[in-house]
């Protein structure tokens, strides 16, 4: 086989790693990491002149799609088997995904295929399904306003988001021009983080507006990575998103003076080129985030909560106010109160509908209990 030979024309049948890995090579413009991806393309079928493409935008009946052939996307649409088949397995599309399209004798494109992702960042949407995010990313930029946007118990949140699906982060705070205590910030942050080294890569302050930012995420903006900006409406990630990329894409707007809350100025998720070559995918602002992952999960993501719990006095120590207890004595209050949460809401979302009924009359029962004793004392 030529060396010279496009993937699209490799079919499951007939193939040859190697060549098939150096032909992904142009895709990194587009945040492909051929090696990582290799397996998972190489179980598709790339027969009929399937083509590879990366979800750049999606809406309820289409896909937007790139390809590193042209800057130019294209819209699709997916095939309902594919549709069946993932929602089957609780999943469903993402920004990020990589797929297989053919075109048809019309010139419509249609998906057909995924790879399956190296990673995907999932949430819990109100009705308690699975909502995918995006997918296969390399980092992710937790993205804070140095106003009242500034949460630290948002940041433990998104680390457990992250955490949950291997993705390394990078705390950004923006809107360092504003704010005069930058410093004080930034350590803040890094004492809250101070027992888990390994939650974070770097706590960085910048003035989304300014070309210096670009300057200070350069190491995270290599070709071949793909970033997302995660954070609430009004932290800046459309601002800085258009400061990193090669043309400001995103509209961006004002954030209300009482409560520095955005009007949600990004409505979907997309993905765009950074200057450095990475990928950035700008998603909306998630003013709530409900977590899709169990009290283990949220257990591995604080890790200087398993550390402390060695030293207890005992082995099922709750860290709420047992004697001995080593986490409360090392940990600071905010973080075991963003933990505690983080770990009563897990559990709320493992209960069955039962154990959901049972609680529920379990509490009625201590409420009608107690309000017969307030009303003993009163006669």
């Amino acid at each position: 086989m030529n060396s010279n030979t496009s993937i699209t024309h490799i079919t499951n049948t007939h193939f040859n790693t190697d060549t098939g890995i150096e032909s992904l090579q142009p895709f990194r413009s587009l945040g492909l990491n051929p090696i990582a991806l290799w397996p998972a393309l190489s179980q598709l079928d790339w027969s009929d002149d399937a083509q590879l493409w990366r979800v750049t935008e999606l809406h309820r009946d289409r896909l937007g799609l790139q390809s590193c052939k042209s800057d130019e996307a294209f819209n699709a649409r997916v095939l309902p088997a594919l549709i069946q088949t993932l929602a089957s397995q609780g999943e469903s599309l993402a920004v990020g995904d990589w797929v297989l399209a053919r075109r048809n004798a019309l010139g419509e494109v249609w998906v057909h295929a995924r790879a399956a992702p190296l990673n995907a960042l999932n949430r819990r949407d109100p009705e308690g399904r699975r909502q995918a995010l995006v997918s296969n990313v390399d980092l992710a930029l937790l993205v804070m306003g140095l106003d009242h946007d500034f949460k630290l118990a948002r940041l433990d949140r998104y680390l457990v988001l992250t955490h949950s699906a291997g993705v390394p982060a990078l705390v950004v705070l923006t809107k360092a021009d504003q704010c005069p205590e930058v410093a004080t910030r930034i350590a803040q942050v890094r004492a809250h983080l101070a027992g888990s080294p390994g939650a974070v890569l770097e706590v960085l302050a910048i003035d989304g507006t300014a070309p210096s930012s670009r300057q200070a995420l350069l190491p995270w903006l290599g070709l071949g990575q793909t970033l997302v900006m995660l954070g609430s409406s009004g932290a800046g990630k459309s601002t800085l998103s258009n400061t990193l990329s090669q043309t400001a894409q995103q509209q961006v707007g004002g954030v209300r003076l009482d409560d520095s809350r955005g009007r949600h100025t990004t409505t979907a998720r997309s993905l765009q080129r950074s200057v450095g070559g990475a990928c950035i995918i700008d998603t909306p602002g998630l003013r709530s985030l409900q977590l899709d992952a169990d009290e283990a999960a949220v257990l591995r993501a604080f890790d200087d909560v398993q550390s402390l719990a060695q030293a207890c006095r005992f082995r099922n120590c709750a860290h709420q106010g047992e004697p001995g207890c080593a986490v409360q004595a090392g940990l600071n209050a905010q973080r075991l109160k963003s933990f505690h949460k983080l770990q009563r809401e897990a559990s709320r979302e493992q209960m069955t509908h039962l154990d959901r009924q049972e609680a529920l009359a379990k509490w009625k029962t201590i409420a009608r209990a107690s309000r017969a004793v307030i009303k003993s004392k009163r006669d």
